[in-house]
């Protein structure tokens, strides 16, 4: 043995461990068997691995399984763990055993060795710490990190995504009632369209928000709940039949986020359903954003030759050959955040359906995607409001001129001079490119000051009848 390394054994035997390294023997065979993306577990379940050790060992100390000095020291370990204090020390590849095994197992080693090492400033003595034994006291892989999944993605939910979701709405709600008396051309098929207000363009997008706000907070109900107890496959084989509800009413404590038990521990091992429900609201949401970021996009169209009705603010050049252009850059890093979102979604749900009898064997892709459609989602979606959002400028004249000359206005006259008619004068409009109010003030039989109420964009847009008359 070298300086560089040391010799660790487990029950395959002997390897080389590097000498600085907190993990044993079994993270080392992992690192060894899987170099594949060179991607680390996430910080997220990372931490959420720490919680539960933290928990498990306190509950095992109450339950007396294991020893209070021990439990201490294991809590105190994990404890910092969970608060990134030793992520160089987690080296695995996500894609690893589908169960997670060296995942649990390089938090068991990690624990254990800073627990041992505890009060110890030579820390060369023999570990009196057992990572199986101790740090994995009452518990498997197998119910381990599918509870770690929940646990990491409803923290991550609630820390992250919907705070970031609130601010997004507040941020839309607020320019929303600022241009609520500002009409626009509405569009649909991407035609023009019957007026509305920027005030209600802009509510559509938070009542979309809203929803998934909803549907995330709704969907957390099912995630909350652990399978930590089941152990192997779902019978508890090993552990106190207390544990899993002390644990989860612990982790509560800890997180300060409700959790409990899972009521079936088979379902929890066998099944990731609530992952991938999870999931689908991520993808639901991407779906927004998308729609959000892209209708921005038209809207900033141009300057000159798009649509043009708001400039987004300039935030860097648009250009290597073409000066002084300006991209929506922005809303193009949403649609690619949700991109990766909706891909991961897939992903999720060809894992999802990879349980075999008692395990999903895919977990740690579960994991790394949640996580990471979570933090993309959060952070893209506080840019949006802070960097296109709240500074964006409504070009008023050139909205203006649009509205004036959308022959589509007429559509408000069809209860009084009839569809056929009204289709005729909107033609006109068209072709010899007028305003409507002109071109009606010929066709219709109606006097202007009549038609200047009736084509009035700012009552359009709270919809109803606006002339007496029959149905259109």
């Amino acid at each position: 043995m070298s300086d560089t390394f040391r010799t660790e054994h487990d029950s395959m035997g002997e390897l080389q461990v590097p000498a600085a390294a907190l993990w044993g023997a079994q993270t080392q065979r992992a690192v060894e068997n899987f170099p594949i993306s060179g991607q680390p577990m996430p910080r997220g379940f990372i931490r959420a691995l720490g919680l539960i050790k933290a928990a498990a060992a306190g509950v095992n100390a109450e339950l007396e399984h294991l020893p209070k000095s021990i439990a201490k020291a294991v809590q105190a370990a994990a404890l910092e763990v969970a608060d990134g204090a030793y992520d160089a020390h987690f080296p695995i590849d996500i894609y690893q055993t589908g169960s997670g095994t060296s995942s649990n197992m390089n938090a068991n080693e990690v624990i254990a060795t800073l627990a041992s090492r505890a009060g110890d400033s030579t820390a060369k003595a023999r570990p009196a710490v057992h990572p199986n034994d101790h740090v994995n006291l009452g518990q498997s892989s197998n119910d381990v990190v599918p509870t770690a999944i929940r646990v990491s993605a409803q923290l991550a939910t609630q820390e992250q995504l919907l705070p970031a979701l609130k601010h997004l709405r507040k941020v839309i709600d607020k320019r929303a009632k600022s241009l609520d008396k500002v009409v626009k051309t509405g569009r649909t098929h991407l035609m023009d369209a019957m007026p509305l207000t920027f005030g209600q363009e802009f509510g559509a997008w938070s009542a979309q928000l809203a929803s998934a706000q909803e549907r995330l907070q709704d969907t957390l109900k099912r995630v909350r709940r652990l399978p930590l107890g089941g152990t192997a496959i779902g019978t508890g084989i090993n552990a106190d039949p207390r544990f899993g509800g002390k644990v989860a009413k612990a982790l509560s404590t800890l997180t300060k986020s409700k959790f409990e038990s899972a009521a079936n521990k088979f379902e929890g091992l066998a099944a990731q359903d609530d992952a991938v429900e999870l999931s689908g609201q991520l993808n639901a949401l991407a779906v927004a954003l998308i729609k959000i970021a892209n209708d921005l996009r038209w809207m900033n169209a141009g300057p000159l030759a798009g649509l043009g009705e708001i400039e987004l603010p300039a935030l860097q050049p648009g250009s290597s050959i073409m000066p002084g252009k300006v991209n929506p850059v922005i809303p193009e890093a949403t649609v690619m955040v949700c991109a990766q979102v909706i891909g991961h979604h897939t992903a999720i749900t060809v894992a999802g359906q990879t349980g075999n009898f008692q395990l999903n064997v895919t977990l740690p892709l579960i994991a790394a995607n949640l996580l990471e459609s979570i933090g993309l989602l959060a952070n893209v979606s506080r840019l949006l409001a802070d960097s296109a959002i709240a500074g964006l400028k409504v070009r008023h004249e050139r909205v203006r001129e649009a509205l004036d000359r959308n022959p589509i206005l007429v559509t408000a006259l069809n209860p009084i001079i009839g569809y056929e008619k009204a289709a005729a004068i909107a033609k006109r409009a068209y072709k010899e490119n007028r305003p409507v109010l002109d071109v009606a003030k010929e066709d219709s039989g109606l006097t202007e000051a009549e038609l200047r109420k009736l084509l009035d964009p700012a009552a359009l847009t709270k919809g109803g009848i606006h002339a007496g008359g029959g149905g259109g």
